[in-house]
C-alpha cells in the first residue's frame, strides 16, 4: 500500500442483525488491504439502498412476512432465521460494512494490478459475480453484503469490479447510480420491453423506479408511473405520460385508463396490494418483472390470470456480467441523469437511513466522505 494511506479509517461497522442501534460509526478501523487483483478506492460517495435495509433488519428471512414498515425498519423484526437473513439465503458475518453504492478514486492496488490503474476516477459495480455460472448465489456475491463496502474511508474491490469513468458529474451524482441502476436495467430486460410498447412501474419515484423510467424512456417505450400524488410533477419531467396515485382504489382501471387498453410490461418493486393489480392491467401475453416487494412479499394471486393470458413472470436480482459497464458509457454520453434527493455525512448514517425509510424522496439519497 502506498505510505500516504492511513492505517486506519473512520466506517460504520453493522453489528448485527436489527435495528438502527446496529449502526456505528468508528473512526479507528483497520484500512482494507488490497489483496491480488484488488484495488483500494479512497471513497468520495456511497449510496443508499433497499439492500442496506433488507439486510440490516433481517427481512430477507422468510419468517418476516411484512413488508418495510417504519417500525420495522427502525427496530428490526423479532423473529427471525438469521442463518438466511442475506439475499441470498445466507447467513453474514459481523462486523460488516454495507454500502453498494461507491464513487471515487483508486490509490492503492493489489500485485497483478497494473500500476498505471492509481489515480483513476471509478464508479463500483456491485455485482461480484462467479466465473462459471454466474446466476449461482452460491458464487456470486454483492458489494457491501457478502464482503465490505463503501460506507467507509476507504474500500476495496477487484479491479475488474472498479470501472473507470469519466464523467463531469460529482462523487455524490455518481453514487446514485450503481445498485439502482444496475437493478432497474435487468428489471427491464428480463421482460424484452421494445419500443413503442407500454409500461407501468410501481414505486417509480424510488432509485430503482425513476432509474426504470429513464431506462425505459431509452428504449423508446411509453411509460405510466405509480407514485405518491406529490410528486408526480417531478416524474414527468423525468417523461411519463401519466402518474397515477399509488392510494388509488381502483388501480387496475387507473392504469387501463392512463394507458388506453391494457399495458404491455408491468415492473414492479413494491409488492404487496399492489400486485394484483398490476398483473390484472396487463394485457394478453403481457409481461410481469419484479426486483422488491417492499410493501410486503406474501400476495393474493389468481392463478387464472397467469394461465389465461398466457403471462410471462419473472424475478430480477442478480444482474448479468456487462450490465454496469453499458450503464457507465450511458452515464459519460449523458444518457442518464442522477437524481439526487440527498446528502449525508458518513457519521450520520443511521439518520440517511431513516429519512430514506419514509420514502418521502425521489431519487437516491447518498452519503459522503
Amino acid at each position: 500500500m502506498n505510505t500516504h494511506i492511513a492505517e486506519t479509517m473512520a466506517a460504520v461497522l453493522l453489528n448485527g442483525h436489527g435495528g438502527l442501534d446496529k449502526l456505528e460509526y468508528v473512526e479507528n478501523y483497520p484500512t482494507p488491504v488490497p489483496a491480488r487483483g484488488e484495488v483500494l478506492i479512497e471513497v468520495g460517495a456511497c449510496g443508499l439502498n433497499n439492500t442496506d435495509i433488507n439486510t440490516r433488519t433481517a427481512w430477507y428471512s422468510k419468517k418476516v412476512t411484512e413488508g418495510i414498515t417504519d417500525e420495522g425498519g427502525k427496530a428490526g423484526f423479532g423473529d427471525v432465521d438469521e442463518t438466511r437473513a442475506s439475499w441470498g439465503n445466507a447467513s453474514l458475518t459481523f462486523p460488516r460494512i454495507q454500502g453498494a453504492d461507491v464513487a471515487g478514486r483508486i490509490v492503492a492496488i493489489g500485485r497483478g494490478v497494473a500500476k498505471s490503474r492509481i489515480g483513476e476516477r471509478v464508479i463500483i459495480d456491485p455485482w461480484l459475480l462467479g466465473y462459471g455460472d454466474w446466476c449461482n448465489p452460491n458464487q456470486s456475491g454483492f458489494f457491501g453484503s457478502e464482503c465490505d463496502g463503501g460506507y467507509a474511508q476507504y474500500t476495496k474491490v477487484r479491479s475488474e469490479n472498479a470501472l473507470k469513468i469519466e464523467s463531469e458529474y460529482s462523487d455524490a451524482q455518481l453514487a446514485t447510480f450503481p445498485c439502482a441502476y444496475t437493478t432497474a436495467e435487468n428489471l427491464i430486460a428480463r421482460t424484452n420491453l421494445r419500443p413503442g410498447e407500454s409500461a407501468v412501474i410501481s414505486g417509480a419515484s424510488g432509485g430503482v423506479g425513476s432509474a426504470a423510467i429513464q431506462l425505459c424512456k431509452h428504449r423508446g417505450a411509453s411509460i405510466i408511473a405509480i407514485a405518491s400524488a406529490g410528486k408526480a410533477d417531478g416524474l414527468l419531467k423525468l417523461g411519463v405520460s401519466k402518474v397515477i396515485d399509488r392510494n388509488e382504489a381502483f388501480l387496475e382501471d387507473a392504469i387501463v385508463d392512463a394507458a388506453n387498453g391494457q399495458v404491455d410490461v408491468a415492473l414492479d418493486v413494491v409488492g404487496g396490494t399492489m400486485f394484483m393489480p398490476l398483473i390484472k392491467a396487463l394485457r394478453q401475453g403481457g409481461r410481469y418483472s419484479s426486483s422488491g416487494a417492499i410493501a410486503g412479499p406474501c400476495v393474493e394471486f389468481d392463478l387464472r390470470q397467469l394461465i389465461y393470458k398466457d403471462l410471462q413472470m419473472t424475478g430480477a436480482t442478480i444482474v448479468p456480467p456487462g450490465t454496469m459497464t453499458r450503464l457507465v458509457r450511458l452515464i459519460e454520453n449523458s444518457k442518464l441523469k442522477p437524481m439526487l434527493a440527498l446528502s449525508f455525512p458518513l457519521e450520520e448514517l443511521a439518520k440517511a437511513q431513516q429519512v430514506f425509510m419514509t420514502k418521502k424522496h425521489t431519487g437516491n439519497i447518498v452519503v459522503t466522505l
